[in-house]
């Protein structure tokens, strides 16, 4: 089996085919284990949501955060709800300001269809122990 074709002269080994194939196999299957699978939440928002619903969606959207998956957040928008996509995009930079701490902003807020989407992931660190307890003191002194 040739090893380096572009070496002067080239360089060849002797080999077992069906070994070196069974091992590269082995290599890949290894490889496909260990990797990480990075996984997109969804959380479903309306236009017209209350401070308390906010709230508890946005305590879902950090334990999603928190887990390590990407968050894809959809505003749905229903009837004359549409004449007004300001609303929904407010939803979504209110979500998106509380949430700078712990997550990027992805994808920027776009309409498709009756939904408005926009992607947001977790910002390596930011949920360690220190980290939180940071966060935790300067909102009791504000």
């Amino acid at each position: 089996m040739e090893i380096a074709p572009n070496a002067e002269p080239p360089v060849c080994k002797v080999m077992d085919y069906r070994k070196f194939k069974y091992e590269q196999d082995r290599k890949a299957k290894a490889a496909r284990k260990n990797q990480a699978k990075v996984e997109v939440k969804e959380m479903k928002f309306r236009p017209k949501i209350d401070v308390g619903d906010f709230t508890t969606k946005k305590n879902h959207v950090m334990r999603f955060l928190k887990k390590g998956a990407r968050v894809k957040i959809t505003i749905m928008f229903r009837g004359r709800e549409m004449a007004h996509p300001e609303q929904g995009r407010m939803v979504l930079d209110r979500l998106a300001d509380e949430l700078r701490p712990y997550a990027t902003v992805e994808s920027a807020p776009k309409m498709e269809g009756r939904n408005m989407h926009m992607l947001v992931a977790p910002i390596k660190g930011a949920f360690d122990e220190k980290a939180v307890e940071d966060d935790a003191e300067t909102e009791k002194e504000n």
